[in-house]
Order: C-alpha cells, then sequence, then structure tokens
C-alpha cells in the first residue's frame, strides 16, 4: 500500500520510511505541510502518518484539508504533544489513530495492520478467491496447501486487487498503489498487463481463475466469489 510519511524530523521520518519499505509499503515523504499538502494533490494514499507540530502550518489543518483531496486514506497521527483537546480535535477530522511520540515501529505497523483489516472487512490474514488462498501476513499464494511461486510485485498486485474486490481498477491506479509512480493518461501500461499475464498463466496451472476480470478499456478487477 502507498504511504504518506509527513514528518519534519528528518531522522524518525527516515527512519519509518526504512521500516515501512522493508515491510512492503510504497513510500513518499514530506516535512512540512507544504510539501505534504502538494502530495496529497496530486496522489492517493492509503495511509497518511501525520506529525501535527510541523514548521510551516499545524498538522490539524493539513488533516483537515486532506480529508477532502485522500477522503478514501486512513490517517494516523504521530505527535509528542500530550493536550487531549488536540486528540480529540484530530479525531473529529477524520484520523483514525492517534499515536504518541516516541513510539514503536512495531507498534505502528500493527496499527497499520488493523485499520486495514476494518476497512477492507478482512477478519483474518488468510484470504481465499476459489481454491486459492492467499496469506496477506506471509506472503503466500496456495492452492489445496499447494505454495505457488510468484514474484513479490505479482503478490502485492494480487493482494491489492482482493482488498479492492469486485472495484474496477484502472491500470493507472495500479501503478501509484503498487509501483509508487504517478503517470499520466499516455503512460504505456503494458508492463501492468504483463503482470496480470504472468498471474493468469501461474495460478491457471492450479485452478480456474475467471475471477480475475479485464475491463476493456480500463483496467481489471477481482470478482467477489458466492
Amino acid at each position: 500500500m502507498k504511504v504518506l510519511i509527513v514528518e519534519d524530523e528528518k531522522t524518525l521520518a527516515y527512519e519509518v520510511e526504512a521500516f515501512l519499505k522493508k515491510a512492503f509499503f510504497v513510500v513518499d515523504l514530506a516535512h512540512n505541510a507544504r510539501q505534504a499538502l502538494e502530495n496529497i494533490e496530486i496522489n492517493q494514499y492509503d495511509f497518511v502518518l501525520l506529525d501535527l507540530g510541523l514548521p510551516d502550518k499545524d498538522g490539524l489543518v493539513v488533516l483537515e484539508h486532506a480529508k477532502k483531496h485522500n477522503s478514501e486514506a486512513a490517517f494516523i497521527i504521530l505527535t509528542a504533544r500530550g493536550n487531549i483537546e488536540d486528540r480529540i480535535k484530530g479525531l473529529d477530522l477524520g484520523a483514525d489513530d492517534y499515536l504518541p511520540k516516541p513510539f514503536s515501529l512495531l507498534e505502528l505497523q500493527s496499527r497499520m495492520q488493523a485499520i486495514s483489516r476494518r476497512k477492507f472487512g478482512v477478519k483474518n490474514q488468510a484470504l481465499h478467491l476459489g481454491e486459492f488462498e492467499i496469506d496477506l501476513q506471509k506472503r503466500t499464494v496456495a492452492h489445496n496447501a499447494a505454495e505457488i511461486e510468484i514474484t513479490r510485485k505479482e503478490f502485492d498486485l494480487l493482494s491489492y486487487m482482493l482488498l479492492h474486490k469486485n472495484r474496477v481498477l484502472t491500470r493507472i491506479q495500479l501503478s501509484e498503489h503498487i509501483w509508487g509512480s504517478f503517470v499520466d493518461d499516455d503512460y504505456d501500461s503494458n508492463y501492468i498487463d504483463v503482470h496480470i499475464k504472468n498471474i493468469r498463466k501461474k495460478l491457471g496451472a492450479y485452478g480456474p481463475v475467471d475471477w480475475l476480470e479485464t475491463v476493456r478499456g480500463v483496467g481489471y478487477k477481482i470478482r467477489k466469489q458466492d
């Protein structure tokens, strides 16, 4: 998933960035409110990790503006402020969680996973598509207990589409959230199609993959199973 870290303390920002990248997140950084708002107006994020004590503007102002442009993003406030009024205002403005500094990176990851489970209605880490089992924690795909070998990007693509099942995802959306690059309507989307083709080929050798649909002229979607 795609994450924006808004943190003016650069050492902490780089530490969180490195940790999340190892956990297979796509990460952008902003060290002030201006950079954050520019990123938010251009890109769509799954998570925004927001410090309140920014040098050029209060983080709560950024939160209020960001909710209008990234309404589907989950916001976690990261701050050293202990003021209960700030916590309440942040939650009232739409923040999903509040993590005081200093914090554990493992706890941050755990809270992000908990928010994702609530957001997508996932009760456990092992999801099923027909005869296939996709384990989001172990990052594995199996068919009747037989593990199928797929690449990291193929898994990222498959799991992201699975979390958004029954929703048509454009090639641009898939590129932004899986590869982290913003592209325009004229870009060469062939590499998205190649990954989809490889997923169908590898999984199709074990069982039907008719749930992975092409929406001609738009993109792809995973059809919810009955």
